[in-house]
């Protein structure tokens, strides 16, 4: 749209129910948010339409370094995946559409956060059908600085980097009229910021089989020596699988602040002594430490993002990665038990631990296990997000921004010669509680008749004839279609869930090739040049 300025600017307030002026309100799936958008004027002002929205918008940014060192470029992709537009009726304007001067005209509004984004939202090519439904989850607001606790008092940190920003508002404009270009004239607009925080339950354990990456990794294994140049006593293996997910509560209500956010997992450990007169090392402690990962990229991405090194020294994609202290436990009081390998029944391989989501007790023997006694203990590790200025929002998905999070503990232990430390790198989910009084899409009796409709759908008779002549005849057919333009409905009556794109100077390849960019999303490639001295 052409913005407009007048000389006489129209006066435009959004003010919510319930909420604090000063605060960014929080909001999650299935939250009404209402309240009324008030216009005041100095002079009369004609106009001919009020548009009343609520958006979603991701903006990513990617710097690029050329092997030439005057030249450096940076790339920016933007994706609305969200537009809801509340219709107002023709009779709440004036007649003839004209504010005049000393008037206030009020406009309320009523929205309904979704549960899931509409499949237009979602176009660009994928690797497979699970990528697509994991884009079309809600995406919570990142990358906020300006987001305040509940006092007002303190900022809070999301930990996310301004190259991955994902926000939502609610707008307000007022057109008169096109311009040129054929593009409205925009007399005045304002917006409001809103933070969400969607519903998000837990997902299945992330399959990290195969070899240890940087990324992962669920079992470590150490010779423990006798000293410096001496010979080995034994080796230590430690071993853990994924916890279950940190479930952050209601961004509203009092259940906030009282409730912890906690989990458990569990380290077992093994000790494989070289001989029957080596004893297991002495344990010393444990430390907990969470990684936060933000994964942003310039073009969508076409997989679920996993290995970090995937995306460093990429000139589309990037990886900004931050870490928060959990804890520090004393583990002098762990006792190691002895076993015998005729008391000791054959264990599974560790592989299955990882897909079921449970681990044994015992883990399985090193490389160097000579096959006769063992000592094995069992470590549990309570996990609790810290309360202060860091803001954890829950694991997503989407198109161009990704959040992941990994649990990373190191062990040590006190040996005859220098202090032994193994690490492990779990991941582990951030989900999220939704609003509890909000009435789900579809109630238990509706749940319960689809599912009953299609449990007797399975027998009933199918025929596989062919159809009878009055169902052969052709209907009516509608060719050539135009959709109106997603950026504004045509009518202040038309209302729903709308996708607008903002559309930048192209640095995809003109010709249509793999780095052509899907519909819904636009880029803009930025060159700088300086001089060196």
């Amino acid at each position: 749209m052409n913005k407009f300025i007048s000389r006489a600017k129209i006066g435009i307030k959004i003010v919510l129910n319930d909420q604090e002026e000063a605060f960014v309100p929080s909001y999650t799936s299935l939250d009404e948010i209402s309240g009324e958008v008030s216009i005041t004027t100095p002079s009369s002002t004609a106009f001919d339409q009020i548009y009343i929205t609520f958006e979603g918008s991701a903006k990513t940014s990617i710097e690029k370094v050329a092997s030439t060192a005057p030249t450096t470029g940076k790339t920016e992709a933007f994706q609305s995946f969200l537009r809801l537009v509340q219709p107002i009726d023709d009779a709440a304007f004036p007649e003839p559409r004209v504010f005049e001067e000393g008037h206030k005209y009020t406009f309320p509004f009523t929205f309904n956060v979704p549960e899931r984004l509409l499949p237009q939202s979602c176009t660009h090519p994928r690797d497979s059908d699970a990528v697509h439904e994991e884009h079309l989850c809600l995406p919570p607001s990142l990358g906020d600085p300006l987001v305040a606790s509940e006092d007002g008092k303190t900022l809070l940190d999301d930990m996310a980097p301004d190259m991955g920003v994902i926000s939502y508002a609610l707008k307000v404009r007022i057109t008169k009229g096109r311009g040129p270009n054929g593009k409205h004239i925009i007399l005045n607009e304002e917006s409001r910021r809103l933070r969400v925080i969607p519903a998000c339950h837990e997902a299945p354990p992330l399959s990290v089989q195969g070899a240890p990456t940087d990324d992962y990794r669920l079992r470590k294994e150490k010779d423990i020596k006798k000293g410096m140049f001496k010979g080995k006593l034994g080796r230590l293996i430690m071993e853990s699988v994924q916890p279950k997910s940190l479930r952050l509560p209601p961004v509203r209500g009092e259940a906030r602040d009282r409730c912890p956010i906690t989990t458990m997992a569990t380290v077992n450990l093994r000790f494989d002594p070289a001989n029957e007169n080596a004893e297991p090392p002495r344990l010393n402690q444990l430390n907990a430490k969470l990684r936060v990962s933000t994964f942003f990229a310039s073009i969508p991405m076409k997989e679920i993002p996993a290995r970090a090194n995937d995306f460093h020294y990429s000139s589309t994609r990037g990886i900004y990665t931050d870490s928060v202290n959990l804890s520090s436990r004393c583990l002098a009081s762990v006792q190691w038990e002895y076993h015998s390998t005729i008391s000791t029944p054959i264990r599974r391989d560790s592989a299955f631990s990882t897909l079921s989501g449970r681990g044994t007790a015992i883990p399985s023997p090193s490389q160097s296990y000579n096959g006769k006694s063992f000592y094995t203990a069992t470590v549990l590790v309570p996990i609790t997000l810290p309360k202060g200025n860091k803001l954890f929002t829950p694991t997503f998905h989407s198109c161009l921004v990704s959040r992941v999070y990994g649990l990373c503990l190191q062990l040590s232990a006190h040996g005859p010669g220098l202090m032994p430390t193994l690490s492990l790198k779990l991941p582990v989910q951030m989900t999220a509680e939704g609003n509890v009084n909000a009435r789900p899409s579809i109630s238990d009796e509706e749940a319960a008749a689809i599912a009953a409709r299609e449990a007797n759908g399975v027998f009933q008779p199918r025929s596989i004839a062919p159809p009878r002549p009055e169902y052969i005849a052709r209907g009516p057919q509608v060719l050539g279609v135009n959709i109106a333009s997603p950026e504004y409905p045509p009518g202040s009556h038309h209302g729903g869930h709308r996708q607008s794109v903002v559309h930048f100077d192209r640095n995809y390849d003109s010709d249509g090739g793999e780095n052509a960019p899907p519909p819904g999303y636009s880029s803009l490639n930025r060159r700088t040049q300086s001089l060196a001295v």
